[in-house]
C-alpha cells in the first residue's frame, strides 16, 4: 500500500512529526524510509507512558512508523535486543521493515508541485496496539474532508480470532496477525489470480478489522475508505499510539 501512495504523491512541503504514547507502558517507536530521503528519529527511539517526541520531515518523504512493544535493548542507543511485536532485526535504530504483525502509519509528503500529501494506518500487516493520525488544526485549519483524523482506536487484539492471536509466555495476546500472514491463500494476501482490485476484494477476516477500525486500511485494495490526504505544505501530523 505504501508503494500506492508513492506512486501518486508528487507535490509538497516537508511536515513535522509529533509521535505520543498515549499507552500505559512503554513503547519503542520505529520509522522507515520508503525511498531514502531522510532517516526520522535515527529509526528508533524510546517513549515511556505520556511522553512524545517530534521530527521533521523534508518535501517527497516517502515511509512508515510502528510502535514495538515488550522490547529488552543492551545500554546505549545503538544498542540490539529483542521486541515481542515490531521488532527490525534486533536493533533500536530500524533499518528494516518490523516483524509482522504491527499496526502501520504510513505517509507520502508532496514536493511543492501542488499535489497533497498522501496517509494511511494499516493493518494489512496486522495490529498491535492502537495508532491514531490528526493533522495538526494549528496549520491546516479545519480537518474536514479527506484532512481528517485516520486511525485505529478499538483494541483489535480483545477481538482477534483465536486462529489469528499472537501471545506471550504467560498466554496474553499482545498481536492480532492479517489473515494472509496467517494462511499465506492468494483471496487473502492478494495475490496470483486475486492480484488485482477486480479479484480481491474483502473477507470475513478484513472485514472484522475493518468493523473495529472503519478508517483503517483492512486488505490491500481497500483503498475508499482508508487513504487519506492533506493539501501540500499545509499540515503537521500527530501520531499517537494507544489513542
Amino acid at each position: 500500500m505504501l508503494s500506492s501512495l508513492a506512486a501518486v504523491a508528487t507535490g509538497g512541503a516537508g511536515a513535522t512529526f509529533t509521535v505520543k504514547n498515549n499507552c500505559t507502558h512503554t513503547i519503542w517507536p520505529a520509522t522507515l524510509s520508503g525511498n531514502g530521503l531522510a532517516v526520522l528519529a535515527g529509526g528508533g527511539c524510546e517513549l515511556g507512558p505520556n511522553e512524545s517526541t517530534s521530527f521533521w520531515a523534508p518535501p517527497s518523504w516517502s515511509g512508515r512508523f510502528w510502535a514495538r512493544t515488550h522490547c529488552l535493548f543492551s545500554v546505549g542507543n545503538n544498542s540490539s535486543g529483542e521486541c515481542a511485536t515490531g521488532d527490525c532485526a534486533g536493533a533500536f535504530r530500524c533499518s528494516v521493515s518490523g516483524a509482522t504483525p504491527v499496526t502501520l502509519a504510513e505517509f507520502t509528503l508532496g514536493d511543492g508541485g501542488g499535489v497533497d500529501d498522501f496517509y494511511a494506518v494499516s493493518l494489512v500487516d496486522g495490529y498491535n496496539v492502537g495508532m491514531g493520525v490528526q493533522p495538526s488544526e494549528a496549520t491546516a485549519g479545519t480537518t474536514t474532508g479527506r484532512c481528517r483524523y485516520a486511525g485505529c482506536v478499538a483494541d483489535v487484539n480483545e477481538q482477534c480470532p483465536a486462529e489469528l492471536r499472537v501471545a506471550d509466555a504467560g498466554g496474553n495476546t499482545v498481536a492480532c496477525r492479517s489473515a494472509c500472514e496467517a494462511f499465506g491463500a492468494p483471496e487473502y494476501c492478494c495475490t496470483g489470480a486475486h492480484g488485482t482490485p477486480a479479484t480481491c476484494g474483502p473477507t470475513r477476516y478484513s472485514r472484522l478489522f475493518k468493523a473495529a477500525c472503519p478508517s483503517a486500511y483492512s486488505y490491500s485494495y481497500d483503498d475508499a475508505t482508508s487513504t487519506f490526504t492533506c493539501a501540500a505544505g499545509t499540515a503537521d501530523y500527530d501520531i499517537t499510539f494507544c489513542p
